[in-house]
């Protein structure tokens, strides 16, 4: 197993609940490539993370759950495989021994439409194929999972009123033919590209619903999202299109304390202005060969705290 990155323990505590955690495995039987930034990607090794992982989560014993953040086979895949793929990528994550909670992310929907994923990935569609929903694995404490692609040129139909929405919004902010260039966006508007996405109307005022409970049962809420929420924990290209939307419902509120996300494939940690913390994890994908990349969360009633293995750095938050 890999080693755990420098957490400051908690000394004498006992957790309320654990769970873990892996981001952007983005599996593919297909040889090493790099990104468009020239980051190589280990698209068959990235499954053997995920297995060590599993092994290490049960061998535990003690997490409640395991959260994937999205991304679950990679976008290279051949499109003929992508189905066997995605399954084969689900069947690893059955085999931890407890409850397994997916979201989506852009290279799942490059792969496969919403009405095939949702039922492989054993996500419950709220509204109409989208993929937001929440949970409780303890009285005290709420998770919300945001379906960063409810606004999207991807995985909708292509004459779909969220894909018509989405083609739209991309005309109007990036003035490039190329809707996944950045070129001439500045700052935080280098996000307003094809393969990032928005949350809509229905599942905004559906986030609110959710907080306002939360509130009144006095929970603390962890925010998940695959697409970043927040400038200062990713790159801009990586941004949630309308994040500032979101988190302005988030500020309305006391109760979330942390957001957590993927897609950017680096580390990354920020507290926001309202005190905050959000972290982006590192991808399963770019561990080379023998490395690791995933988590064990320890949850507290005034902190979280990350155990990072290997590439993936820990972090505690204090709230």
């Amino acid at each position: 197993m890999g080693s755990a990155n420098g957490l400051v323990t908690v000394q004498g505590r006992q957790p309320l609940f654990s769970f873990g955690l892996i981001s952007d495995v983005q599996y593919a039987d297909i040889p090493d490539g790099r990104s468009f930034h020239g980051v190589p990607r280990y698209y068959r090794h990235s499954m053997l993370v995920l297995q060590r992982a599993v092994r290490e989560w049960n061998a535990l014993q003690k997490h409640k759950f395991v959260m994937n953040f999205g991304d679950i086979v990679d976008g290279n895949c051949p499109k003929d495989h992508s189905l066997n793929a995605v399954k084969k990528v689900v069947d690893e994550f059955a085999r931890f021994k407890g409850p397994v909670y997916h979201m989506i992310g852009n290279h799942c929907l490059y792969n496969l439409p919403r009405s095939k994923l949702l039922p492989l990935m054993n996500i419950q569609s709220i509204d109409d194929g989208c993929a937001y929903y929440d949970f409780s694995p303890v009285p005290e404490y709420r998770f919300v999972v945001l379906d960063a692609f409810d606004i999207s040129a991807i995985g909708w139909p292509r004459d779909h009123p969220r894909t018509l929405e989405a083609l739209k919004f991309l005309r109007e902010k990036n003035p490039n033919k190329d809707k996944n260039s950045p070129t001439r966006l500045v700052g935080p508007e280098r996000r307003f590209l094809m393969f990032n996405g928005g949350i809509g109307k229905e599942q905004m005022e559906w986030l609110d619903r959710v907080l306002q409970d939360a509130t009144k049962l006095e929970q603390k809420v962890v925010v998940c999202c695959h697409v970043p929420l927040d400038p200062g924990a990713t790159d801009y290209e990586a941004l949630l299109w309308n994040y500032d939307e979101v988190m302005d419902v988030i500020h309305r509120y006391n109760c979330v304390k942390v957001c957590l996300g993927g897609h950017n494939h680096r580390d990354g940690y920020s507290v926001d202005s309202h005190g905050i913390h959000h972290r982006v994890f590192e991808a399963a994908l770019e561990c080379p060969p023998g490395t690791n990349a995933y988590g064990n969360v320890d949850v507290y009633d005034d902190q979280i705290s990350l155990v990072g293995i290997d590439r993936m750095e820990s972090i505690d938050m204090r709230f």
